[in-house]
């Protein structure tokens, strides 16, 4: 279920940088999870400049993009393991897209497994399913 949205203002990036920080972020999530990293997905949306406004300014205008990340992470995980994440992805950010720290917003969203499917079953019948199988 690990699933990282970045939004990014288009033009401020190279895609080799982009194409860097979402591989680099895939491992990252996999690793704090403890995840099979065939489970994560990590999705760069970009939007036009004149579609973004930071402290009131456009970014086309010349106003520096402030990137923006979301993940979500099934209910019941620590709280550690969540600021560990917020954390380190805005540290991957700063240094893969060479951003300023102090623009870089970031939030955790629990959802409950009974509201996220695998495969069209909810994650908490999956859950119980592996579970189960790994039981002597």
């Amino acid at each position: 279920m690990p699933i990282l949205h970045l939004h990014l203002a288009e033009g401020q990036h190279s895609d080799a940088a982009i194409g860097e920080l979402v591989l680099a972020a895939s491992r990252l999530y996999a690793e704090v999870l403890q995840s099979p990293i065939e489970r994560v997905r990590v999705f760069a949306q970009l939007y036009r400049p004149q579609h973004v406004a930071v402290a009131g300014r456009l970014v086309s205008e010349g106003q520096a993009g402030a990137p923006f990340f979301e993940f979500l992470v099934l209910e019941g995980r620590p709280v550690a393991q969540c600021q560990d994440l917020l954390t380190r992805f805005t540290e991957l950010i700063v240094d893969t897209l060479g951003v300023d720290r102090s623009g870089v917003r970031g939030v955790c969203k629990p959802v409950p497994p009974a509201l996220w499917a695998i495969a069209g079953q909810p994650a908490s019948a999956v859950r119980a399913a592996e579970i189960q199988a790994r039981a002597p």
